[in-house]
């Protein structure tokens, strides 16, 4: 079968490269007096004591087991555990990412994880981001995320101009960046090139998509779509953003905790250590909702792009029967309990949020938008080929931002890249 012909292919390339050096810590061991360690892999530093707490827990629960947070970059992260996977050492539990899941999934090297979620506790999207190929879930939910609008409350002052709400459309996005850079010289909103913190919500709200309903191909050319793709694409062409040769040396949020714009989008997984890295910008920075598509050509303008992580472990951990029942308290109320209320991330458990909201209130900050936005945020874009035409489709994106290609020609070349990648996973005769 292609799908699995593909990911083999993958796994090994990936293998060789690392030379099966995986650096990281295989299946846990068994200690004399009967205790199991076992290794629990990240690549998030501000989430690991978070995650030590909650494995702490299910310590003080079963003493016998004991589970070591280790933390990775991530790059390295993927590196190492597809070398990890090939020579079946993977870490007994690490956290999968929805651009992998599929991947691992759909190769058998995620264990089957069906019967250990209380899935009416999580929404769709979630449960779908732990999700194989097939339906089956591969991994537990850890967490949820949606895209806000940062902004200076004290550049906004600077211009005379109200602070964004919920009543704000692209309009008022570009009349309000106008405003700042005249009265300040200060960038407005800086729209840089990224997918999930950028031109994807655009589209959506626009009401077109990157991928079609069934996931097997892409979207680009679909005419709404191209009406969020061009107007993001297009902000550029004004004097209150940066382009994307700016973006390439510096990145938007450093760009703004350097008072040099006034608003860009940034996931909640970032606030916390925002306001931690950036103690002298605390008070002057707030958060919005995203701004809405004033006349979308499907919908009602509203979307922000929605992601989150689960927990997974192999399908043949040597301590299978343990590991599992350590991912059902993690994905569990109390565990999930544990992690929003250590402020590493939003619980994916439906209920839970102001468990992760009240961790701010010692901030002069309203991290709420976050949370309202779920009621129409839209799942992160991923297939099976997503690792394949990801970036040959940034790379596109930059050649129409500098000007190699009209926007039409470009849009046809990301249809082309995503269709090609993906008809060697969904053949037309299994779409």
């Amino acid at each position: 079968m292609n799908i699995k012909r593909k990911l083999v292919a993958g796994l090994m390339a990936t293998c060789l490269t690392a030379g099966l050096a995986t650096g990281l810590t295989a299946c846990g061991s068994d200690s004399a007096d009967g205790t199991v360690n076992l290794t629990f892999q990240i690549w998030d530093v501000a989430q690991r004591d978070g995650m030590q707490a909650m494995c702490d827990a299910y310590t003080e629960q079963h003493p016998n087991v004991h589970i070591e947070v280790q933390v990775t970059s991530w790059d390295e992260y993927w590196t190492k555990l597809e070398a990890a996977a090939i020579s079946n050492q993977m870490p007994d539990i690490f956290w999968m990412h929805t651009n992998e899941i599929l991947k691992y999934a759909d190769y058998g090297k995620l264990a089957d994880c069906s019967d250990i979620v209380e899935t009416e506790h999580f929404s769709d999207i979630s449960l779908a981001n732990a999700s194989g190929s097939d339906g089956n879930l591969y991994a537990v939910p850890k967490d949820k995320d949606t895209v806000g609008l940062v902004y200076n409350k004290e550049m906004f002052d600077a211009a005379g101009v109200a602070y964004p709400d919920e009543t704000w459309t692209w309009d008022d996005l570009c009349e309000a960046s106008q405003k700042i850079y005249d009265a300040t010289g200060k960038y407005g909103y800086m729209a840089y090139g990224d997918d999930q913190l950028g031109y994807w919500n655009f589209v959506y709200q626009a009401g077109g998509s990157i991928l079609t309903e069934d996931k097997t191909r892409a979207n680009f050319t679909d005419p709404a779509t191209k009406m969020g793709m061009e107007f993001y694409i297009n902000l550029q062409k004004n004097d209150w953003c940066p382009d994307q040769n700016y973006f390439a040396e510096t990145a938007p949020g450093t760009a703004f905790f350097s008072e040099k714009g006034a608003m860009f989008f940034e996931g909640d997984w970032n606030i916390l250590s925002e306001l931690q890295n950036y103690p002298e910008m605390v008070g002057k920075w707030d958060v919005a909702v995203l701004p809405k598509c004033p006349n979308p050509m499907n919908g009602d303008g509203r979307a922000s792009i929605s992601n989150g992580l689960s927990y997974a472990t192999s399908a043949t951990n040597k301590h299978l029967d343990i590991v599992k029942d350590v991912l059902k308290f993690f994905g569990s109320e109390e565990g999930q309990r544990i992690q929003g209320e250590s402020g590493a991330a939003i619980p994916a458990y439906e209920g839970l949020e102001e468990t992760w909201v009240g961790v701010f209130d010692e901030y002069p900050i309203n991290v709420q938008p976050f949370i309202d936005m779920f009621d129409y945020c839209v799942q992160s874009v991923n297939n099976a080929a997503r690792p394949e035409w990801k970036t040959p489709v940034s790379d596109t994106l930059l050649k129409i931002y500098t000007g190699e290609l009209d926007i039409d020609t470009g849009l046809q070349t990301m249809q082309e890249i995503v269709d090609e990648a993906s008809a060697e996973y969904y053949p037309e005769e299994d779409a």
